[in-house]
Formats: structure tokens, sequence, C-alpha cells
């Protein structure tokens, strides 16, 4: 019985991937971003409870793989998608109207990308290399639940909405070290970056909103590339 437990898991991760993508098309973008939440805390659990049971297997890693492809990369991308086909556009992109919008699904082809690598990848057990998929699926989804009203205020956030989307989807594979938030003891020494990350990410929440979310991601990959080149992670 316990060795369905982490598939359960995953599985209800998902069925919450799902159900944001519905959310997501239908133009409920607070929905949509809460059943990515939900998707990332069973993304969670379902790694603890095989290790904790010691029951991985590899079915369980390819069943993860693709709940969170759906959950961080096709769901955010259809946010993406719904805003992109109902957004104003500058006259010289008018006539592409039908087509850009799917450019948005670039980053679920990419999201896929970086999980494959992650699976292989056996440098990354304590640290990242490149954006976790998680991390890149939290801020697209609390920024545009959060600022909609930022991204439709000009014709022109069209192109800036498009350039994000090929930066982020670089950034998913990118041979770049991010710091993870695992704690091998609690002292400060070693941990300084996670700390101030965390400290100074706390009123960035409490002021901002759900906004606040895609800023502490944007805070947190300039951080790492700080900390890269001062030798601090």
């Amino acid at each position: 019985m316990t060795k369905h437990i982490p598939n359960t898991l995953t599985s209800c991760n998902l069925i919450s991937g799902c159900i944001a993508v519905y959310f997501a098309f239908a133009g409920c973008y607070e929905e949509a971003l809460l059943f990515i939440v939900i998707g990332a805390v069973f993304d969670f659990f379902d790694g603890m409870s095989a290790r904790l049971l010691n029951v991985s297997s590899p079915i369980g890693k390819e069943l993860d793989s693709l709940a969170d492809d759906v959950t961080f990369g096709v769901a955010p991308s259809a946010m993406i998608f719904t805003v992109l086909y109902i957004h104003d556009y500058p006259s010289w992109l008018e006539p592409y109207r039908e087509i850009i919008p799917f450019l948005a699904f670039v980053l679920a082809a990419f999201s896929a990308i970086r999980l494959a690598k992650f699976n292989l990848d056996e440098r990354q057990t304590t640290s990242f290399i490149g954006v976790p998929t998680p991390a890149n699926a939290l801020f697209w989804g609390a920024l545009i639940a959060g600022r909609e009203d930022l991204l439709n205020s000009s014709p022109w956030m069209v192109v800036m909405i498009i350039g994000m989307v090929f930066l982020c989807s670089y950034l998913l594979i990118a041979e770049f070290p991010l710091f993870a938030l695992k704690f091998k003891h609690w002292g400060w020494k070693g941990n300084e970056v996670k700390y101030v990350f965390l400290i100074t990410s706390i009123p960035i929440l409490v002021l901002m909103g759900i906004a606040g979310i895609s800023v502490v991601i944007m805070w947190y990959v300039f951080l790492a590339f700080i900390s890269n080149q001062f030798k601090l992670i």
C-alpha cells in the first residue's frame, strides 16, 4: 500500500495542473495560480514521501516529470496564451494576432526539456542548474494574476511578454547555478545567501501581495547571479 503513496501524490499534482490549465483558458488567473501552488505542494510531498518510504522507482520519476510539465509548464503557458489572445496589439503586429498567442507554449516545451535534463543531471542534488520549473511557473502565475492591469497597460506590452517568454525559456535550460533552499545546518556561515533571500522576501510579499511572488522569483535569480559573481555559492 505504501509504495503507491508517492505516485498518488504525483497524480494529484497532475490533476491540479489540469485544473490550473482549465482556469487559465477561462481567464480565471487567481484560480489558475492557486492550483499551480497546490500542485507545487503535492510535488514537494511526493518526493519527500518517496524518500521516507524508500519506494522511489523509474516509473515515479517519469510520472513526476509529466505532472510537473503540465502544472509548471503547460498551465503558465496557458495563462500567457490567454493574455496574448485578448491583448491589444500594435498595428504592425495586428496581422499576426491569430498566431502570436501560440508562442506562449514555447515555455511548455522548454519546461519539458528542463525536466528531462534535471532527471539526468547528477550535479543538481544540492543546488540547481537553470531556473526550476516551479519557480518559473510561480513567476508567471503571480505576475498575471497580480498585475494583469500592468500587462494590459499598453499594446507594446505584447512585445515585452513575448520577449520574457523566450528569456524565461532560456533560463530554464541555461548553465546557470542557483542555490536551493536546503540547509545542512542552521548556522549563518555557509547559509548567508539563503538567509538574506528569506529575510528580504518577507516584506516584499507582505507589501505586494500576489504580485510580490513574481518579484521574489526575480530577486532569487538576481541574488543567485550576484552570488555566483562573488563566489558566495
